[in-house]
Parts: structure tokens; sequence; C-alpha cells
């Protein structure tokens, strides 16, 4: 039985739901809610950055997140910006 293009979105989304995940509550309050309410929207090229953040260690994350420092990967500072800018906007 092969999948449907919804099921498999469904599962990838599944997927990265888990992936956002993170058991430090911190990163969990600002993961979540990103990709429950933002992820489908963002394009193809950010969709893929926030992919790639979520193979970075929780601790890299959490230092970023709470600007005590900044991602060397420009793709990786451009996704922590659009999840920090949903939750501080200017």
């Amino acid at each position: 039985m092969s999948e449907t293009p919804a099921t498999s979105d469904k599962t990838e989304y599944n997927r990265l739901w888990w992936h956002s995940r993170r058991g430090m509550l911190e990163l969990d309050n600002l993961l979540i809610p990103f990709v429950e309410e933002a992820y489908r929207d963002l394009n193809a090229d950010d969709q893929a950055r926030y992919k790639k953040l979520l193979s970075c260690e929780d601790n890299d994350m959490f230092d970023w997140f709470m600007q005590r420092s900044r991602p060397q990967d420009a793709d990786l500072q451009r996704i922590v910006d659009l999840i920090l800018n949903r939750v501080q906007p200017d």
C-alpha cells in the first residue's frame, strides 16, 4: 500500500512535531508553537532551515534563543531570527 501525498505530509509533520519536543521547557515553548502555527506557511528553503535546526544540540539552541550567542551558519541564524521574531516582534 503506497502513501498518498496527504498521508506523507501528515507523517512528515508528525515527525517534525516530535523532533521539536526537546525535553527542555524553554525550547519546547518556542519550537512546538512554531511548528504548529508557522512551519506550514514557511517557504521550502525556510522549512529546510527548520529541519537543519532540529539537528543541532539543545544547549546550542538554548544559547541562540536566549541570545547569548549566534549560530555561525547563516541559514541557522535566519531560522532562529524567524522563531524569535514570532515571540518578540519589534
